[in-house]
């Protein structure tokens, strides 16, 4: 079964940053997109940023121009880069991943997450 680890959050002030990590282990397919999400309680979870396997990348509107995501394939890690805090970024923050295997397409079982506090 795929593992996922996310680690690097805590707490920050507004206007601070953070870089989280996230590295998946257990797969042997290829890896066609990495993900970042976040929750906060009472609200599903959002998609925060993604990158393929080619290095394309999409952020949602809330963290673009702010957050930044990027892979290792090697080494099946993909990190969050996060300037320019803000309290609304408050989240327990997950990583995924996707691969396809023909026409089924794969995502993991989610993790434990890292949680992200901005506070002053």
């Amino acid at each position: 079964q795929v593992h996922l680890v996310e680690s690097g959050g805590g707490l920050v002030q507004p206007g601070g940053s953070l870089r989280l990590s996230c590295a998946a282990s257990r797969i042997s397919a290829s890896i066609n997109t990495m993900e970042w999400y976040r929750q906060v309680p009472g609200k599903e979870r959002e998609l925060v940023a993604s990158i393929t396997s080619g290095g394309g990348t999409n952020y949602a509107d809330s963290v673009k121009g702010r957050f930044t995501i990027s892979r290792d394939n090697a080494k099946n890690t993909v990190t969050l880069q996060m300037n320019s805090l803000k309290p609304d970024d408050t989240a327990v923050y997950y990583c995924n991943i996707r691969w396809k295997l023909g026409a089924d397409i794969f995502m993991a079982s989610w993790g434990q997450g890292t949680q992200v506090t901005v506070s002053s």
